[in-house]
């Protein structure tokens, strides 16, 4: 029996990226600011589909470090289809 791991709200994914870095680079702010507001990756903001904004994000995201952050970013690339 497999079990089926559904993927968390984006919003939420957002939320721990805030609480978890503290000092968030300029050019991340607009992208982590529009992920505030996605469900699922289906999802747009505006004229942004959240696949686009969460690439965005991912490309302004270097110094966001950390095991923590390792996690959250691998969680993201998942959601968008990006192989490691």
């Amino acid at each position: 029996m497999s079990i089926t791991k559904t993927a968390r709200p984006i919003y939420e994914i957002a939320s721990d990226i805030r609480a978890e870095w503290k000092k968030v680079y300029f050019g991340a702010v607009p992208y982590l600011d529009a992920m505030s507001e996605l469900d699922k990756v289906t999802d747009s903001y505006y004229a942004d589909d959240a696949d686009s904004i969460i690439r965005y994000f991912l490309s302004n995201a270097s110094t966001f470090r950390g095991p923590r952050a390792k996690e959250i970013k691998a969680e993201l690339k998942d959601l968008v289809g990006i192989r490691k």
